[in-house]
């Protein structure tokens, strides 16, 4: 027993130890969001692809015309499409079973490994680059569903807003460290004696090696809790039955609009949020005309203010609620936008400037959007709920890349393409002003919080 647990109740001391663990997981997976998706897939799978593009800059993936510059954002739209239909399946077997652990060390060590496998994308071989993509998008998001799912079942109603925002910022820190040794590698690459392709590439495959190692943390820690269900339902977490058990999870959602209601506006202004995190590097790549240092110093500029970013809006949400704060974070997110349409090319201070405000915001909106659903789920249908909000929060978030995409097939123009997501932020701001959570949290059965 250590000197923070003395005097607590044996329940108590097992909790917190569980908590403790659950955290590395967002330490583990998110440097694969940091160094892979936000930093340097984006302009280097781009580069790949302009390699074998054609006079006219497209390339021609099973006939089909795209070019190269859209490459990476469409990927990102089939790994999400592919994700939706996985996670159904793996809540719904994860319930039934009471065994998330499993599937999550599962899911987890197919990214990694998808990830790992980066480090031989090179040269032309874009397609290679959209089949490990896809694969890694797609299983961090099953997995991130499966650890979510354990959120209410390790924390009280009281703590959720607290030990999701660690979450988070256990997260930002390992991505803020990698981020670090990613800097040191890439801007010193002749030191090292490598290129500044296989510098790349070395970054993309360490991501997914700390990913697996830092995983092995949370599974030893969490433990599976069998749920009890009627048994006229035994035996329907088979594989083969998955998809009536979608079904059955959607009707049963059914019973609880105003959770439906929160996951539509959640499902809107957090599509905007994944598209704006996965499309930032191409944008200042392309766009502004900004080298690949200054945009992971970018980056790591973003993850060590959403370390304080995260801790401090959970701080708000204690006085002032997690709705009241979620929505003045759209609100900055709507103006964050805004901003960069007009950013200046060739100007790296103001780029530095509009990663902070990302920074300010981008933990502590994805922490409480995660904490407030947790009060939103009826007990014991944990897993299958949070396959739904993983759909939104990383399932369903394909519009966004697609409309980002489809923005500069049509104009060339990524500054047309980033003006375009401003909508995902006012709409999912309207919908959410209009869940009344404390009525939603009661209908779900679940005690309401003081605050929220």
């Amino acid at each position: 027993m250590t000197a923070d647990t003395a005097g607590l109740t044996d329940d108590e001391t097992g909790r917190i130890r569980e908590q403790r663990g659950w955290y590395f997981y967002d330490f583990a997976c998110s440097v694969y969001s940091t160094s892979v998706v936000t930093v340097f897939l984006g302009p280097y799978l781009t580069s790949v692809a302009k390699a074998a593009a054609d006079a006219d800059g497209f390339v021609h993936p099973l006939g089909i015309p795209v070019r190269a510059g859209s490459v990476f954002a469409y990927s990102v739209s089939v790994s999400i499409v592919l994700a939706v239909l996985l996670m159904p399946l793996a809540g719904a077997a994860a319930d039934r079973t009471g065994r998330k652990k499993p599937l999550l060390a599962v899911s987890a060590y197919v990214g990694a490994g998808a990830t790992a496998g980066m480090f031989f994308l090179d040269g032309d071989r874009y397609a290679l680059g959209v089949v490990l993509l896809v694969v890694a998008n797609a299983s961090l998001s099953v997995s991130m569903a499966l650890y979510n799912a354990y959120l209410p079942q390790i924390a009280t109603p009281e703590e959720r807003d607290a030990v999701s925002s660690r979450g988070w910022a256990f997260g930002y820190t390992s991505g803020a460290f990698v981020l670090v040794l990613n800097l040191i590698l890439y801007t010193g690459h002749e030191s090292f004696g490598v290129s500044e392709s296989t510098a790349v590439r070395i970054c993309l495959a360490s991501a997914g090696v700390w990913w697996g190692a830092f995983t092995l943390v949370p599974l030893s820690r969490l433990r599976d809790r069998r749920v009890v269900r009627d048994t006229g339902r035994a035996g329907e977490g088979s594989v083969g039955t998955g998809w009536r058990q979608l079904m059955a999870t959607l009707r049963d959602m059914r019973r609880h609009p105003l959770t439906l209601s929160f996951l539509l506006a959640y499902l809107i202004y957090n599509d905007g949020v994944q598209t704006v995190i996965s499309q930032a590097s191409i944008y200042g790549s392309e766009e502004l005309g900004l080298d690949q240092t200054t945009l992971i110093t970018a980056v790591l500029l973003v993850q060590i203010l959403a370390v304080a970013g995260a801790l401090g809006m959970g701080r708000l949400a204690r006085t002032h609620g997690a709705k009241r704060t979620i929505l003045a974070s759209l609100a900055v997110w709507t103006a964050i936008l805004a901003a960069g349409y007009v950013l200046p090319a060739g100007k790296p201070v103001w780029f530095f400037a509009l990663a902070a405000a990302i920074g300010m915001v981008l933990g502590g909106s994805q922490a409480l959007s995660r904490s407030l659903f947790s009060h939103l789920v009826p007990r014991g249908k944990e897993a299958e709920y949070f396959a739904a909000y993983e759909m939104s929060d990383r399932g369903l978030s394909w519009l966004g890349p697609l409309v980002f995409g489809l923005a500069y097939q049509v104009t060339g123009s990524y500054r047309d393409a980033i003006l375009s997501l401003v909508i995902f932020f006012v709409i999912g701001f309207a919908l959410l002003a209009r869940v009344p959570v404390r009525r939603a949290v009661a209908e779900a059965g679940n005690p309401v919080p003081e605050r929220i």
